[in-house]
């Protein structure tokens, strides 16, 4: 394998972009609080968010689904009713 093919492209050009996207990114990471230090809290923290926020959405979407299926089921539940007795009459 050629050294261009494993890097994916001049292996000096590509280590320098490397170095200056790390120090971009290194520089928004200490805008938002993230230090080598708190690293890993930050993530954790970051995480816990996500997924408490992703379980708000669904206790909203169930509180929803439950107060709409107070009307939608004995709606669906006497059309089935009515259906079936239709289709005896006949």
């Amino acid at each position: 394998m050629d050294r261009n093919t494993i890097f994916g492209g001049n292996p000096l050009a590509v280590l320098l972009r490397l170095a200056l996207i790390s120090i971009l990114v290194g520089v928004v990471m200490k805008a938002l609080g993230i230090d080598l230090s708190n690293f890993f809290q930050r993530i954790n923290e970051i995480l816990r968010n996500i997924y408490d926020l992703g379980f708000e959405a669904f206790d909203w979407l169930f509180e929803y689904m439950l107060l709409g299926a107070l009307v939608v089921v004995p709606i669906w539940l006497i059309a089935r009713v009515v259906g079936a007795a239709r289709s005896k009459a006949e």
